[in-house]
This record gives C-alpha cells, structure tokens and sequence, in this order.
C-alpha cells in the first residue's frame, strides 16, 4: 500500500463510539486504553534500541512518560506498565491529576511495579537524562489554546523534540490544521493510532500506525497490514494523503 488516508477527529470519535457500543463493538474503555498503550509501547521499545546502537551503545534505559488528563494520558500509562514488562525505566509526570477511574487504577498498577512519578518541578531534569520522552498529553480531542500548567509541558517538549515520540497527535497541534505557529513542538516520531490524522500530513518524521484492534473494512480505513504479532507498523513519511 502506498498511500494511507488520514481521518478527522469527527471519524476518530465516531469509531471510538462504535467499538465502545455494547450491540456493536462490545469494547470497554480500559481494553482500547490497554491495546492502545501496547501499541505505543512497542514502538517505544523499538527506538530506545535503535537509539541505543546508533548514538551510545548503552543507554539507561530511562523513558520519560508524559500523560494528560484525557484518554491520550491514559494510553500513556498503560505504555509505562508494558515499558517497565519490556525491562526499560519509565518515569511518568502527570502534570493535572485526575482522580477518576481508569486513571486511578493505572496509577495504582504503576506504583505496585515501583514506577516513579515525577513533578513538574523534576520536569527537565528528566527529560534531558531519557533516552526516549513519550508525548501523551493531547489526543484528537485537543482543541483551542494551551493552558497552565500543560503550556509548561510543551515548551519543555519543543527542547526535546529530537527524543520525542507523540501519541496519535503531537501534543498542541490542532488536529485538523496541525502546528499552527512556526517555531511549534514537532516530534521527531508519531504513532497515530487506528489510522492517521488529517493533521499527519505535515508531518514529516518517522510515523508509525498501532491499533489493529479496529475492524478496518467496516470502517472503509485503509492501514497498512501488521505481521504476525506485531501492534505497530512504520508508514513512510509521505504516504498520508
């Protein structure tokens, strides 16, 4: 396949409704969270080693989880638990807690796995000594201004934007018309998940698609197909149309 079409954030909810209706997809919020933050897991895990063999050939292992309020935030909890599995260091920062499941609970699951969450006050330190900085703050959903204190947050990303991957949407982009200032946060990797955004198009590093949960034909997206058991899948950085 050589092109992949990119979707809106009116299509991307609209699969989310249909996989989570009990009479269609029969699908709970907690399992696409989880297949989700497998997904971007894997990808994680792929460039923390790549990074490793090309700069280093050792490296701590640290990843540094970035995790907003929303469902963006909770796909990047469950990708620090599969981290730590993966026998790498994720550190998490959370910038606005929430105190609602299933947020609650995967904060639990972290701290069980001794899984350090770190305040904004350790923000740089922890970025500048991780190998890899996962971006969940804002998904598809994201729209208007950045506010305190995530405006913060992304400042930060923009220094480290050479070590970031983004999860589905690069945190701060509008999700239609992508990076709306010239000097905007751009990641060096995205992992868009179920399919690409209308946003991707202007992007142009190294793009991955995770979420093979979603019965493509019904929903007429075309991705490209995963191998065996793979969750993600790299996509050339032109291909989104």
């Amino acid at each position: 396949m050589s092109t992949v079409r990119a979707i809106t954030a009116e299509a991307a909810a609209r699969v989310d409704v249909h996989l989570m209706d009990p009479e269609k997809g029969g699908f709970k919020l907690e399992q696409l969270m989880e297949l989700a933050g497998l997904s971007v897991a894997e990808t994680a895990f792929q460039l923390v080693h790549e990074r490793a063999t090309v700069e280093t050939g050792s490296r701590s292992g640290v990843v540094a989880v970035l995790c907003g309020p929303g469902n963006n935030g909770g796909d990047g909890l469950v990708a620090a638990r599969h981290l730590t599995h993966f026998g790498l260091k994720p550190v998490v920062l959370v910038p606005k807690r929430v105190e609602r499941e299933p947020f609650v609970g995967l904060m639990t699951q972290l701290r069980m796995l001794g899984v350090p969450s770190a305040t904004l006050d350790d923000m740089d330190l922890i970025l500048s000594d991780a190998v890899l900085v996962v971006d969940a703050v804002f998904g598809f959903s994201f729209k208007g201004q950045v506010r305190a204190p995530f405006d913060r947050v992304i400042k930060a990303l923009k220094s480290h934007e050479h070590k970031t991957l983004s999860v589905d949407v690069p945190s701060g982009w509008d999700v239609e018309k992508g990076s709306t200032t010239a000097d905007g946060f751009s990641p060096f990797a995205l992992i868009s998940l179920t399919a690409p955004k209308i946003c991707s198009r202007q992007f142009k590093g190294r793009h991955f698609i995770g979420g093979r949960f979603v019965p493509l034909d019904e929903f007429n997206i075309d991705v490209p197909m995963y191998a065996g058991t793979q969750q993600s899948v790299e996509i050339a950085n032109d291909s989104v149309v």
